[in-house]
């Protein structure tokens, strides 16, 4: 089997940029078993409840549902264990110190393999209110009205 080379997208959560303010963004190897390796060569993964908490100077993944291989056997991993990620020990006193203040969290935002190695993109997050959320909906509604306007004009179109 060739060596694979590039990035290749298992999955992302798109929910974590609509319901957090990111911050610092760290890419993390991650600490995996080999049915575990396997599950996620086929694309399944869900990173939608996951989070990473720092439990003695190590940082650890939580809640992200990385199912069962369908043909593993006896040795399966449970598909909800908590996960070592790797990251260097600087870059883990700055998270730490970051997540020290109350409100402060971290989450996987994508899981990927990066020539052949599964990789995690963590985020230093702090939770957006209820009308965080509808100003940026808001926001996003007026680009896309101003795009559409400039498109109509740009093809001579009645606006």
């Amino acid at each position: 089997m060739a060596k694979e080379t590039g990035t290749k997208l298992i999955a992302q959560n798109r929910k974590a940029r609509h319901d957090y303010h990111l911050d610092d963004v760290y890419e993390a190897g991650m600490v995996l078993s080999g049915t575990e390796v396997k599950s996620l060569r086929e694309g399944r993964a869900n990173l939608t409840d996951g989070w990473a908490d720092i439990e003695n100077g190590e940082v650890w993944l939580h809640g992200v549902h990385i199912p069962e291989y369908t043909q593993g056997t006896w040795t399966n991993h449970s598909a909800r264990r908590k996960r070592k990620l790797l990251l260097h020990r600087r870059e883990i006193e700055k998270i730490e110190k970051a997540t020290s203040t109350p409100g402060v969290t971290l989450v996987p935002l994508s899981l990927y393999f990066v020539s052949g190695r599964a990789k995690v993109e963590i985020a230093v997050a702090r939770g957006k209110k209820a009308w965080d959320k509808r100003q940026a909906i808001a926001e996003r509604q007026a680009t896309r009205e101003v795009q559409a306007e400039v498109g109509r004009k740009v093809k001579g179109m009645p606006g």
